[in-house]
């Protein structure tokens, strides 16, 4: 009896062991997953963060000290950057001098006495080949800052750049690291955000208001400049120890492909009728490379389906910014709202269908009122993709018409006609043919439109450009239909066409509109076929479940 009792009090003061070191590990083993959370969370950290935890009298000493000698050697820092950044400014803001100015130089340029401040520090994870700090930078100078502006009639004008206060995050990468003194072989700058540039012109001994326009032009020369400069993704590159840093030079990484396809439930911004929407697109903010819609008059559901391209240079920072505006014919427009999308967002040579609810601000995180929103369809395609990815907006991937087929069949090298170069610039637009089959599955949940709480819902499917409809059977009295149809379409330009499904509740006299969705083709042109599930736009309720496959036509190419 004993050793019976021994045996179960030693097996159960071992059990009370096990379950206390088992208690003890997972204990210990949750503790050090919250720590790693928060030593991530703080890796993480951006100048903004630090911000807000810490206010300025906590900030790091060395932060302090940075901005004590700053100010004693900013005399000699204003010498050399001064004539580092005339002389590398002067030649893109003659690029973008307006066509009003014969030449637009810099006759003086010095940053003044007072240095900037810098404010916040953060470290960027940069892969272990180099070091990136981003440094918050404040500056309320008294630059002394004279442009020589001559314009069109020999008109000699000597503007003044004053009031300049600034804000904004500079990014310095020290890369690639080395095994010899100062242990990193360059240093590349930019500026990373821009968070505030403000500034005012004033003509020396007069008034730039009096030639019309002059002030805005010369103001968004300066801008352009600055972004186009040193704005990132655009980088300096400063070489310490000699050898070839120029990979580390901006260079375009790939192209992303936007789609504008319609915008829903804006804000009109008219008195009377509507607001005429369109829209400006950009990566860069710089005017050569930012995208204009066409406007759409009197409507505050615009459908554009117009197809742009971008340049990106880095996808990890880059994003993508929509604006919508309404036009006001001579007068300036008025903004209805803006969005954008981080690039990082993007799968390359997958296309994304998004979208986008339109703020008042991009700056401001919250905004409460309804602008409405934009769709997009995005395709980022880094250079060099060979996965077996075939860009169909590349322009080797065009099809022939049949009168070109019958040019090329009948020319020869001896009767080159002006039909026959027409047709060449022809091929080099991208125009993809074949045959999409839509199968229309079922609906689910669909509002009641009758006054028995059903409805006799049929879809009806309608290619945008050729205007070629078709419509399923009416399935009575049911919300979640299933018709199990399928339509064909022949498509002769399957990039710039849409397919329109709208679902209507059919009625002795008459039709309701039920809603709809707006399907681009480029999806199904990539992948063939697939199935989804789409939500009904202009509904309170309700899904549409469709299956697309696409057949290509044979693809021509030069030989």
């Amino acid at each position: 009896m004993a050793f019976i009792l021994g045996l179960v009090f030693g097996i159960a003061v071992g059990l009370a062991l096990i379950v206390g070191f088992v208690r003890c590990e997972n204990s210990r083993s949750k503790r050090r997953s919250e720590l790693a959370t928060t030593i991530a969370a703080f890796a993480r950290m951006t100048v903004e963060d630090s911000k807000k935890i810490l206010p300025p009298q906590y900030y790091p000493s060395w932060l302090t000290w940075l901005n004590s000698h700053l100010d004693k050697i900013w005399p000699y820092v204003n010498e050399a950057a001064s004539e580092l950044i005339k002389s590398s400014v002067e030649p893109i803001l003659e690029q973008y001098r307006p066509i009003i100015l014969a030449s637009l130089k810099f006759s003086k340029f010095t940053l003044g006495t007072v240095a900037p401040q810098f404010t916040g520090v953060t470290i960027v994870e940069d892969g272990g080949d180099g070091v990136t700090m981003e440094l918050e930078m404040q500056w309320d100078g008294n630059p002394s800052i004279i442009l020589d502006i001559k314009t069109l009639l020999g008109v000699g004008l000597p503007v003044q750049v004053k009031n300049i206060g600034f804000t904004g995050v500079f990014r310095l990468i020290f890369k690639p690291l080395v095994n010899e003194f100062p242990g990193f072989g360059a240093i590349s700058y930019s500026l990373r955000q821009k968070k505030k540039m403000d500034f005012t012109l004033k003509v020396v001994g007069g008034d730039i208001s009096t030639i019309p326009g002059l002030y805005d032009a010369i103001e968004g020369a300066i801008r352009d400049a600055v972004e186009d400069s040193i704005t990132w993704p655009v980088r300096k590159v400063v070489p310490i120890v000699p050898g070839d840093y120029s990979d580390l030079e901006l260079k375009p990484v790939g192209i992303l492909e936007v789609k504008l396809v319609q915008a829903k439930d804006l804000t009109n911004k008219d008195i009377i009728g509507k607001s005429d929407p369109y829209a400006v697109l950009y990566i860069r903010p710089l005017r050569e490379r930012m995208k204009t819609s066409k406007t759409i008059n009197n409507d505050l559901n615009p459908i554009w389906n117009e197809h742009f391209e971008f340049i990106v240079e880095d996808e990890s920072t880059q994003h993508l910014v929509v604006k919508i505006y309404d036009s006001e014919g001579l007068q300036s427009s008025e903004t209805i709202g803006c969005a954008h999308i981080r690039l990082s967002e993007l799968q390359p040579g997958k296309v994304k269908d998004v979208w986008l609810k339109l703020v008042k601000d991009l700056d401001i995180q919250r905004d409460t009122k309804n602008r409405g929103q934009v769709h997009l369809e995005l395709l980022y395609v880094p250079f060099g993709m060979d996965n077996g990815f075939t860009n169909p907006f590349a322009p080797n991937y065009s099809s022939m018409t049949s009168l070109e087929k019958v040019l090329k069949s009948t020319a020869n090298g001896t009767e080159a006609t002006e039909n026959e170069n027409a047709v060449t610039q022809k091929r080099k637009e991208v125009i993809v043919r074949g045959v999409l089959s839509v199968t229309v599955i079922s609906a689910e949940d669909l509002p009641a439109v009758d006054l028995m709480g059903k409805a006799d819902p049929y879809v009806v499917l309608t290619m945008k450009k050729s205007g070629t409809r078709n419509k399923t059977r009416v399935v009575n009295d049911n919300l979640n239909p299933v018709w199990n149809q399928t339509f064909d379409f022949v498509v002769e330009d399957g990039l710039h066409d849409m397919l329109m499904v709208e679902i209507w509740d059919h009625d002795t006299f008459g039709k309701d509109y039920m809603g709809r969705c707006i399907l681009t083709l480029t999806r199904v042109i990539l992948e063939g076929e697939y199935k989804d599930r789409f939500e009904l736009d202009g509904a309170k309720s309700g899904y549409l479940n469709l299956h697309l496959k696409w057949l290509p036509q044979p693809i021509y190419r030069d030989s």
